[in-house]
């Protein structure tokens, strides 16, 4: 489990440039925070992060940076809003599109997402990065409170607005085919190879099942990643630039932290370095993630253009 520690990030980060009116009660910006979005589930802007600080001084506040193109958020984020909601009031979850509100990724220095940091009294506490099981969320969620409690953070924000999300009448959702009901039960226990070979037999079954296509791509990601270290990657990648695999290494933990023309560019060269033998591996990974940040990414297509120059 991520060690919480309430000074853990204390000097490592700076949000004081996302303060604004440092002088605002808590009381208004819970008021605040309510207006523009009920209940305990926050959509923030770079313009609206100072009441989330100001907010944290009485409830704790999770903070999950996030982006529509990246896979493991989207497997994650459900599973933090999921959490934060049975805490009835107690944690306000404040979901910032990175891409959108760059100066908060700037701030808290997110080099990878999904990335979840906490607030408890205006400072910030580190949680996770990138996807991990329910289990473990619901262990870290365990320890904020405990953390918040220390430092004397134990108000909390109505959860009507939850409440009324679980009572209101929604038209029924159609079951999960069985192979993919298996593949989303294996990545919430983060059993990654029996998600995959899921999606494998899905596709094995249906060719054109695109839902099962990107999935297979978001968990092969995540199965890729798992455990490494970034800086160790690097460190290897950069001591061995002709080695295949390292060279992989990098790109997959680029792509999962949103650097994607890194890892395009990365893997370019690297079709363009490598002999006969390995071009066509370099080329089917190319394709892969191609596939995994999707093909109305104009990063993709200029990555496209590139390798379709490189080919004829």
């Amino acid at each position: 489990m991520t060690e919480i520690s309430a000074a853990a990030l204390r000097g490592a980060v700076d949000l004081s440039s996302l303060r604004g009116r440092d002088t605002q009660p808590a009381s208004d910006a819970t008021a605040a925070a309510s207006a523009a979005a009920p209940g305990v589930v926050v959509d923030v802007t770079d313009a609206a992060f100072g009441e989330i600080l100001e907010l944290s001084r009485t409830v704790p506040v999770v903070v999950d940076l996030w982006a529509e193109w990246c896979g493991p958020c989207k497997q994650l984020s459900p599973i933090i809003e999921k959490v934060t909601r049975e805490q009835n009031g107690r944690v306000v979850l404040a979901k910032v599109d990175v891409d959108a509100n760059p100066q908060i990724a700037q701030a808290f220095r997110a080099q990878s997402i999904p990335m979840v940091v906490a607030l408890i009294g205006g400072q910030p506490v580190p949680m996770f990065t990138g996807a991990v099981p329910e289990e473990q969320v619901r262990e870290v969620f365990a320890r904020l409170l405990e953390v918040a409690a220390q430092n004397g953070v134990t108000g909390s924000v109505p959860a009507d607005g939850a409440e009324a999300d679980e009572q209101a009448v929604e038209p029924e959702e159609a079951p999960l085919p069985p192979l993919h009901a298996e593949a989303f039960e294996a990545i919430e226990a983060g059993d990654y190879p029996r998600a995959i070979t899921a999606y494998e037999k899905a596709l094995a079954e249906n060719p054109r099942d695109e839902e099962a296509k990107a999935g297979l791509g978001q968990v092969r990601l995540l199965d890729r990643v798992q455990g490494l270290d970034l800086q160790q990657v690097r460190a290897a990648a950069a001591a061995a630039p002709a080695d295949v695999d390292a060279q992989f290494a990098v790109a997959d933990m680029d792509i999962a932290g949103g650097h994607v023309d890194d890892a395009f560019g990365r893997l370019l060269d690297l079709f363009v370095a490598s002999d006969g033998d390995d071009r066509p591996r370099v080329r089917a990974r190319l394709v892969e993630l191609f596939d995994l940040v999707g093909p109305a990414d104009p990063r993709v297509a200029s990555a496209r253009t590139r390798l379709a120059s490189l080919l004829f």
